[in-house]
């Protein structure tokens, strides 16, 4: 028999329409699809060559569980850079990706029974990591009026004797939405006045636009500092999401336990994606690289607001970060395409694809109105798949 907690876990609502689209693929059927959750840039050669003399010389072997201490050196280096956060080498754990450090930081925090408070549109992950670590996600509705963004108030409303922490992500996936440096301090008193822990998921944080700004709740003093784990990684800001290296910055007591734990579970992550991460950290060339991704995502982002503020029927709050805009379609639930009717967000991608474009439903991230597009995709791409779905939604009755 399979255990509780795991067969508990949800399987993925958009396995479906990927495979869909997938099958349509290989059948030679043109399919866009809006589903990327990775920068389509290839990883910049200087951090492949770092990765290649990994090999050359032989850097083959294992490192100690919570990383090689050069990369937690570049590592923290980059938080007082980027972040005005110091930490020592033993606050940094290594982890095979964040999703990785997600699961073992919950883990280190969350006892049976504990309440974690989640704010919705969620990334889909994190209601399960949160249930396998036998914790119940207490989720508070945010509104498009206000940015997709809780408030302090109604972060106070939703604390309970059981709450013991507080997951924030911003910038946001899938909304998009960047919390401001006032706001993030306003929900850090709350956290404080409770004596709740945070984890911060800032994978995004380079991604940012129109003027926003990211700022850590770690910095918001020193009791957030050592109540806080921050979760961030390597995939989004240097396109290495095949490379699987995340890591957290943590009071070094829980870092001492996600070490532990990740010395069973999956033990060090890759010696060679670890080396070439130093560089990809270290180097002059990546301010230039991140620069230039973030330009042309804001490009991509911008037209695809443009394009979206055309077409009929459909909403959407302005994304801040990130690389996704949440568009509220329910305006055509009820109606039918080709005898099939919407009645809700799978069915609008379900049958979007039959106009050839690929999009995820909102009901994933816990939100059934809307539909996520990813424009982490050509501009040609995106010209045509929007092209689709505005025919798509015109002939919809």
């Amino acid at each position: 028999m399979i255990s509780k907690k795991v067969s508990g876990i949800k399987p993925s609502l958009t396995l479906e329409i990927t495979a869909k689209a997938k099958k349509m693929k290989a059948s030679g059927i043109s399919v866009i699809g809006f589903g990327a959750g990775e920068p389509d840039f290839n990883t910049p050669d200087y951090i492949i060559n770092a990765a290649k003399h990994a090999l050359d010389i032989g850097f083959t072997k294992y490192t100690p569980a919570s990383g090689m201490q050069e990369l937690k050196v570049a590592v923290c280096d980059k938080f007082k850079k980027d972040n005005g956060l110091d930490y020592q080498p033993s606050d940094i754990v290594i982890s095979s990706g964040a999703k990785s450090s997600l699961y073992h930081a919950i883990c280190a925090l969350v006892d049976d029974g504990d309440e974690v408070i989640l704010p919705s549109p969620y990334w889909l992950t994190y209601p399960e990591l949160i249930g396998l670590a036998g914790g119940k996600t207490v989720f508070i509705e945010t509104k498009a009026e206000n940015g997709f963004k809780i408030t302090a108030e109604e972060l106070e409303k939703a604390i309970t004797p059981k709450t013991k922490c507080f997951i924030l992500n911003s910038p946001n996936n899938p909304t998009g939405a960047v919390y401001s440096e006032e706001e993030i301090k306003s929900l850090a008193k709350v956290v404080e006045k409770h004596g709740l822990y945070v984890i911060s998921d800032e994978i995004y944080e380079k991604l940012v636009y129109g003027g926003a700004k990211h700022y850590s709740i770690a910095s918001c003093s020193e009791y957030l500092k050592e109540h806080t784990v921050i979760v961030n990684g390597m995939s989004k800001t240097y396109s290495m999401t095949g490379w699987r290296i995340g890591y957290i910055a943590a009071p070094a007591a829980i870092a001492k336990a996600v070490s532990s734990m990740q010395s069973h579970t999956t033990s060090n992550a890759c010696s060679i994606a670890q080396y070439a991460s130093v560089e990809a950290l270290k180097s002059p060339e990546s301010e230039a690289f991140v620069c230039n991704m973030q330009k042309v995502f804001d490009d991509r982002r911008k037209y695809m607001m443009h394009r979206l503020s055309d077409i009929s029927g459909v909403k959407f709050t302005e994304p801040q970060g990130a690389f996704y805009i949440f568009v509220d379609v329910s305006s055509v639930y009820g109606k039918s395409y080709e005898g099939q009717v919407i009645d809700g967000s799978l069915a609008f991608a379900d049958a979007a694809l039959k106009k050839g474009v690929a999009v995820v439903p909102g009901a994933a991230f816990g939100n059934d109105g809307c539909i996520r597009l990813s424009y982490a995709t050509s501009m040609d791409d995106i010209r045509e798949g929007l092209n689709r779905l505005e025919a798509f939604i015109k002939e919809v009755k």
